[in-house]
């Protein structure tokens, strides 16, 4: 795979329905998501497909075993490693813990791991189809609906997730917006490109967590979907920097997700 090391190079949605999952999301962000894919052996995971025939992620149906193992609904992001059980050594010696240890899978080589202040991704190394070696991850997106558009941080210790990130993956942390009392939102790139930002925790959070933004044709649309297909609005829609709007929400099986795009004219 040609995407350097340190992008996103997948996003997962983990939820105790997946059919449910498809029903919310489609018409939300205008994905499908079809069947189990067979080549996933005994776990009910699925590809999510975008209206341009590329892939945005995947959904992973969480077992009564997984959920009793501490699982839950939740949306993770994928980090493109070199060499996964290097990458998950190094985390570990700066205080991050390994969730699930390296394993390989069809499709490459992965694990699950957390920053020092617990916040969950995965790492990955993955192995492209023959002929297709050159193959880049379009997950995504600074711009474009239906794909992950912003990658967002709250976390307990901004200063040292600034330190972790930028160390471990490459990435840098230029510019920050000032938002009072809860502090700075500050932004980070890599390999040129904004990927988000990391800023500290709110009090209403209960952990360091990972947030994906994913992209949408109107935000107005896609908040009155949201709330008719059973899903909840945390905050927002708001206006962000550039002229869009951007909301928080939580599906109906309990997965937080952002959306972001633009606002009815």
């Amino acid at each position: 795979m040609s995407n350097p090391t340190g992008d996103f190079i997948w996003y997962e949605l983990m939820t105790t329905d997946p059919d449910g999952a498809a029903a919310f999301y489609g018409p939300v962000v205008g994905w499908t998501i079809g069947r189990a894919d067979p080549a996933a052996g005994d776990l009910d995971y699925r590809m999510i497909g975008r209206s341009d025939g590329g892939h945005a992620g995947g959904v992973l149906g969480l077992t009564d075993a997984m959920c009793e193992g501490g699982a839950h609904p939740c949306w993770l992001g994928y980090i493109h490693v070199a060499d996964v059980d290097a990458a998950a050594s190094a985390i570990t010696a700066k205080g991050g813990k390994v969730m699930m240890p390296a394993t390989d899978i069809a499709v490459g080589r992965i694990a699950m791991v957390t920053d020092p202040q617990g916040a969950p991704f995965y790492l990955m190394t993955p192995i492209p189809p023959p002929g297709m070696e050159d193959t880049r991850s379009d997950v995504f997106s600074v711009d474009q609906p239906q794909h992950i558009r912003w990658n967002e941080l709250s976390t307990t210790d901004p200063d040292a997730a600034v330190a972790f990130y930028t160390s471990q993956f490459g990435w840098a942390q230029e510019g920050q917006m000032d938002m009072g009392d809860m502090g700075a939102y500050r932004f980070i790139q890599h390999d040129g490109v904004g990927l988000g930002a990391i800023m500290p925790k709110m009090p209403e959070m209960p952990v360091s967590l990972w947030s994906y933004y994913i992209g949408v044709d109107d935000i107005n649309r896609a908040a009155e979907t949201v709330a008719q297909l059973g899903g909840r609005i945390l905050f927002g829609p708001m206006e962000i920097p550039g002229g869009e709007f951007a909301l928080n929400g939580v599906d109906p099986q309990g997965a937080a997700f952002g959306l972001v795009g633009p606002g009815r004219k």
